[in-house]
């Protein structure tokens, strides 16, 4: 590794900070470098002496065997390192041959029949022999793997299972899956019906590629199954002293193609070599000192670690490795049987650097301050019985060390904890009376909820009456007397007087008795009801509120709509106006207790042409109802006396604006039509645009523009016009019609336009199938609608 002197620009200047920084970068990527090119040689030289032993040829010819195969099938050199030390499987010797320096079979022997292999899967395969030299555990491989695999195709996942000694599987490494799921399924029974198991006892790989047919033979892993809906199970050839099988999960449906199948066995040949480096055992240091820890924690009957810092380059905490461990220890990991000493910690548990626990002992190395978890539960199984059990981690510092130990609790001491709980929680405590000595104990609680100082001591069974309120002791003293001298249990409630606020109180009471019948002690429970009382109170009160409510509602619904009839005279067929025959509609809403503001105008002008209005008032009741009418009359008296349309809607504003409701806001369509020219000239104050029907289209009328009535000063009104021709439906309404929540107003409009271009009547009564269509069993606003149609010619 090679270095570069920084020198300032100019005398007395700092460093550049991004040269500096450029310069770091350069030298981690060539330690990087460094290290891989290391592994790399480790790798070849462990092939060639394996060659070596195999052939009895000399280092140079080892190598060049390798090298031959290797441009034979298409390989990089180290591939077909990884591919000869996976074949190497110990064999049992001959009886009657002499021990030979090694007890192994030749390359091939365990390798499958070699296929022709794509160019790309070719490439794929020579990227995952370079990363495996940097793969230090089983978990490491599979998250290798899975990063491999998942851009080629599409893994979601990656399990490694171990054959045990007694034909089950042991989860040994995974990836993509959650450590609870990694959990349930770390240990296999050698049952039946199990993929990995089956693809191991037949020696060839497993294709779940459908569902439905895979779920009835095999138990799917996962929750739900379909969670990955296509599987591969690949027994891992010749991989050292254990049988390992690759479980391939993904999401998407499908068959693996023939490049996947061929490139998912190449890579279980080239990780039956890294397998076997996982064999031995991992290299630890002679160090006294650990030596004695390690001997110390095997005679310790609980979980505990001995752990040693591993920084990473910029100083941080970036691991720790475990330099002793007792067999608990694992347990609580999830790696029960195996050897910790010398591995790292995050290697067992990915998911623990974001967990307390590792906070905890990063602040502990740094500040040397021991550190103690919260109590937190964890299943472990007894005798075949999974069980709960709640442990509590401490860390304290040993030197440059840390030492991690888990205490784990005593039934006793979780049941006075959920005792406690349950009385805080439940606002109750237990007490207790002995008849004949007259002793009395409470609990805390109980001395909590009277309000009493715990030096004081309890109050005696008879004087408990005079802690309740005058009114509720007599009933209180004839309980107590019923109790002591009848054994008559009790469930009372009574108040007391506590910190100068009354509390509600409930107390159950019963007697034990001895052999003659005799009450000699009494055990009761104390609670504290005031919370629920108070709630009780609050809901009649707001219950009886609303009651009162309803009916002045109710009263002023009647009200307003009884003057809503009177204003809006509704029309028992269509009527004949200019030349157009117009047919209204008025439906008040199904919903609440208040009339809303919806009107409408249809009126014949002194020039014989016609007013036609839709408006709508925000709001509703008395008041909505009033501003509906001053805006009515107005409005049509404006347009008769002469005024234009954007003159009517200027003055109408500014009655709103100075009205005694000065947070009223009104909608509106003015329109006037001249039969003569069968001319619409119309304008609006922020209101939904008419709908034309013409021919079968329908299409909504261009707006000009408009302001809501009310809201400012300064509003700008337009007209605008359209000429409507024999045949022509012309549909004006409010937006009780087309707003529906949760449907959105613009998807009302489309369904409108929808309803009106289907076929349709031109008789009496034409816009009960439109409303029919349009409105939900119950309205929650007024709607008004306005139909216009101008008659064919004959």
């Amino acid at each position: 590794m090679t270095s570069e002197p920084v020198t300032p620009a100019q005398p007395g200047a700092a460093p550049d900070l991004v040269e500096l920084a450029k310069i770091v970068a350069r030298q981690r990527a060539e330690l990087d470098r460094l290290r891989d090119q290391a592994a790399m040689s480790a790798v070849v030289e462990r092939a060639t002496g394996a060659e070596m032993a195999l052939t009895g040829c000399a280092a140079d010819v080892a190598g060049e065997q390798l090298l031959q195969r290797a441009k034979a099938a298409r390989h990089t050199l180290l591939e077909e390192c990884w591919i000869t030390l996976g074949s190497l499987a110990p064999v049992a010797p001959d009886p009657g041959e002499a021990p030979g320096p090694v007890g192994i079979t030749g390359p091939g022997s365990a390798v499958p029949e070699e296929t022709t292999t794509p160019d790309d899967v070719a490439a794929a395969l020579a990227r995952l022999g370079q990363a495996l030299v940097r793969v230090t555990t089983p978990h490491d491989l599979a998250r290798c793997l899975l990063e491999h695999l998942g851009p080629d195709m599409a893994a979601d996942a990656v399990m490694l299972y171990a054959r045990r000694p007694d034909g089950g599987l042991e989860l040994i490494g995974h990836a993509g899956i959650e450590d609870q799921l990694a959990a349930q399924w770390s240990q296999v029974p050698p049952l039946s019906g199990i993929a990995a198991l089956d693809a191991l006892r037949a020696g060839e790989p497993r294709w779940l590629e459908d569902l439905a047919s895979d779920a009835r033979r095999y138990l799917l892993i996962g929750e739900p199954p379909e969670r990955w809906r296509s599987r591969a199970w690949l027994p891992v050839p010749a991989a050292g002293s254990a049988e390992v099988c690759v479980g391939v999960l993904r999401g998407r449906a499908g068959a693996f193609t023939p490049r996947d199948r061929a490139h998912l066995r190449g890579v279980t040949g080239l990780c039956a070599g890294r397998l076997r480096a996982f064999d031995a055992p991992p290299e630890r240091s002679d160090d006294a000192a650990t030596d004695a820890v390690q001997t110390l924690f095997d005679a310790l009957p609980l979980a505990a670690m001995l752990l040693t810092p591993l920084s990473a380059a910029t100083g941080e905490t970036e691991d720790f490795r475990v330099e002793a461990a007792t067999a608990q220890a694992g347990d609580l990991l999830g790696r029960p049987g195996e050897e910790l000493a010398g591995r790292r910690l995050l290697d067992f548990r990915p998911a623990l650097a974001g967990e307390p626990l590792w906070w905890g002992c990063v602040h502990t190395l740094t500040s040397g301050e021991p550190y103690e978890s919260e109590p937190f539960a964890h299943e472990e199984v007894l005798a075949g019985i999974a069980a709960l059990s709640t442990y509590t981690a401490r860390v304290t510092r040993l030197g440059d060390a840390l030492v991690v130990s888990w205490v784990r609790h005593g039934s006793s001491d979780r049941q006075e904890q959920r005792l406690a709980d349950l009385q805080r929680l439940g606002n109750l405590g237990w007490a207790n009376w002995n008849v004949a000595t007259l002793e009395a104990s409470w609990s805390t609680q109980v001395f909590a909820i009277f309000g009493r100082d715990p030096a004081d001591g309890p109050v005696s069974l008879a004087g408990l009456p005079e802690l309740a309120l005058p009114e509720d002791a007599p009933a209180l003293t004839r309980a107590v007397r019923a109790l002591v001298d009848e054994g008559r249990a009790f469930d009372l409630p009574f108040r007391i007087r506590a910190s100068g606020v009354i509390r509600h109180l409930r107390l159950v009471a019963e007697t034990v008795a001895d052999m003659h019948g005799t009450p000699v002690e009494v055990h009761g429970v104390v609670q504290d009801l005031t919370a629920r009382r108070r709630a009780e109170l609050a809901l009649v009160e707001s219950e009886q509120a609303i009651l009162t409510q309803n009916d002045v509602l109710r009263a002023e619904r009647t009200l307003a709509s009884r003057l809503q009839h009177a204003l809006l005279p509704m029309a028992n067929r269509p009527v004949q106006l200019a030349g157009l025959r117009v047919e209204v509609a008025y439906l008040p809403a199904q919903t609440g207790v208040h009339v809303g503001g919806d009107w409408f105008s249809a009126v014949e002008l002194p020039d014989d042409g016609a007013l036609l209005v839709v408006g709508d008032v925000a709001g509703h009741g008395v008041g909505a109802v009033a501003t509906m009418a001053q805006l009515r009359f107005t409005a049509k008296g404006m347009v008769i006396t002469g005024s234009s349309l954007t003159g009517a809607l200027a003055r109408l504003n500014t009655l709103l604006l100075h009205s005694r409701d000065s947070h009223a806001t009104a909608t509106m369509v003015l329109a006037r039509y001249n039969p003569r020219q069968r001319r619409l000239v119309w304008a609006q104050a922020g209101h939904p645009p008419p709908l034309l029907l013409r021919d079968g289209e329908v299409r909504y009328l261009g707006r000009p523009r408009g302001m809501v009535l009310g809201a400012t000063a300064t509003p700008v009104y337009e007209e605008a016009e359209c000429r409507l021709e024999p045949g022509d439906r012309l549909i004006l309404f409010t937006d009780g019609l087309v707003e529906h929540p949760p449907e959105s107003i613009d998807r009302g409009l489309e369904r409108l336009a929808e309803a009106v271009a289907a076929p349709h009547t031109d008789g009496p009564g034409s816009l009960g199938p439109l409303l029919a269509r349009m409105l939900p069993d119950e309205r929650r606003d007024d709607v008004c609608v306005v139909d216009v149609r101008v008659p064919r010619e004959r």
